[in-house]
């Protein structure tokens, strides 16, 4: 009977109690918290599993930035979740959203003074950090606030600088002495800082000429390791290629550069500075971002022959200017980056000029571009052409991306002429590109 019993209860027992632990971690993984915890009081051993570093590795704490009583418990939470799983944090992003009045990040800042607080004391591993969009110059960031949550952050960083890696502070909209004084945070003690990627992007208030400050120049030159990094182009000067070069050639492999139309952008950059650096990192691609700057006579000074640039975005958002010409830029000025170019990107309002040849030709003569997309008033038969040129092997694309835009209410005869392009090229498109073509209507 005992032998019986013993036959049996295997079959009886569930499948879980004998599953491999590497594979209940791979489920408890996937668990939000709430369930973690209930299932944390299922037994002994899941209890256990609870506290393994594998599953507190990575984690967003996100603050909804409204008030309720829902909402209430997510600075509560926050604050717990650091004391008991923060020792294991090796990868931290934080996002506050849309806060609109001085309560809420008055509570927010008093929340990241405890979690930052608390995460300093217990944890000896954290290699990334995330806080965008925090934008300190509006006015709900009252000055005292504003400045305990910079204290709060810089001494945090001072603590953390020799593990970090990665630092993600975009958007979040400092002066220049702010904006230091965070930064100098990292390099606290050794006077350099050893992560690799940094992002700046929006870091600093609109308007400012941050290219020309020492400070910030100096603070630049305590980075020694970078293999990425994102600025804005009004912090770009000659002097801060010169500190890449120096400080930085063996490893940066890229620079993403924002231009909007509200930072100052008018210095002088040498082109042998951009030569030099390009020189002597020799696996460096630069990557431009352009938000409403479209003008030949300012993008050519900007985008200079000498530069390495691998991908390029022009934006207009919407806005119409009849002086305004695009085609300089496509004809002139972008193909003198055909050798290294990889992805374009437009999104402009070319209502009172027709641009479908000069793109045609544009794309034949960038031979390493894989990636186009653009949102303009194009004809249909535009999208034909560039299919018929990828057959060919005129060109090597692997994404086309394209919003034609027309001044009909309704977009029935080019919905009709993409079917039958579709159609026509359907085994090219589904054996070779990422596709995605429309007719949009802007009436």
């Amino acid at each position: 009977m005992d032998e019986e019993s013993q036959l049996i209860q295997p079959q009886d027992q569930s499948c879980w109690a004998t599953l491999p632990d590497v594979c209940l971690h791979r489920v408890f993984w996937w668990l939000g918290d709430r369930d973690r915890s209930r299932a944390a009081l299922v037994c002994r051993k899941w209890n256990q599993m609870m506290y393994s570093a594998d599953l507190w590795r990575y984690r967003t704490i996100t603050f909804s930035g409204r008030p309720s009583r829902v909402h209430a418990s997510e600075f509560q939470s926050a604050l717990w979740y650091v004391k008991k799983f923060g020792r294991y944090l090796e990868h931290l992003e934080i996002k506050f959203l849309n806060p609109y009045n001085a309560v809420l990040t008055k509570k927010f800042q008093v929340t990241m003074r405890g979690l930052l607080s608390s995460l300093g004391k217990s944890n000896n591993r954290l290699k990334s950090l995330s806080i965008q969009h925090l934008e300190l110059e509006r006015l709900v960031w009252r000055n005292s606030i504003r400045s305990s949550f910079i204290k709060s952050l810089s001494f945090f960083l001072k603590k953390m600088g020799k593990h970090l890696d990665y630092l993600n502070l975009k958007g979040a909209r400092l002066t220049v002495e702010q904006g230091c004084h965070v930064l100098n945070s990292l390099s606290y003690l050794r006077n350099e800082s050893m992560a690799s990627e940094l992002n700046i992007e929006d870091f600093f208030s609109h308007h400012l000429a941050v290219y020309s400050s020492p400070q910030f120049n100096k603070t630049m030159a305590t980075f020694q390791n970078l293999a990425s990094l994102t600025l804005n182009y009004n912090c770009i000067s000659d002097e801060l290629l010169e500190n890449l070069c120096e400080n930085n050639a063996s490893t940066l492999w890229t620079i993403n550069i924002k231009c909007h139309i509200h930072d100052p952008h008018g210095q002088v950059i040498w082109g042998m500075s951009w030569a030099k650096l390009a020189r002597q990192a020799v696996n460096l691609k630069v990557n431009f971002f352009f938000e409403r700057v479209m003008k030949y006579d300012r993008l050519s000074r900007i985008l200079l022959q000498e530069i390495p640039v691998r991908s390029i975005s022009l934006r207009s958002c919407y806005f119409s200017d009849p002086d305004w010409t695009m085609r300089p830029t496509l004809l002139d000025l972008l193909p003198t980056f055909r050798h290294t170019l990889q992805k374009l990107t437009f999104e402009f309002n070319n209502n009172h000029e027709s641009l479908d040849k000069e793109l045609h030709l544009l794309i034949l003569s960038c031979r390493k571009l894989f990636y186009f997309k653009i949102w303009a008033f194009l004809d249909v038969k535009f999208v034909e052409r560039i299919l018929k040129s990828q057959e060919e092997g005129q060109c090597a694309l692997r994404t086309l991306k394209v919003r034609i835009y027309t001044n009909r209410y309704e977009t029935n005869e080019e919905d009709r002429t993409l079917r039958e392009i579709y159609r026509k090229y359907r085994k090219l498109i589904d054996s070779e590109l990422n596709y995605f073509v429309i007719a949009y209507a802007m009436m």
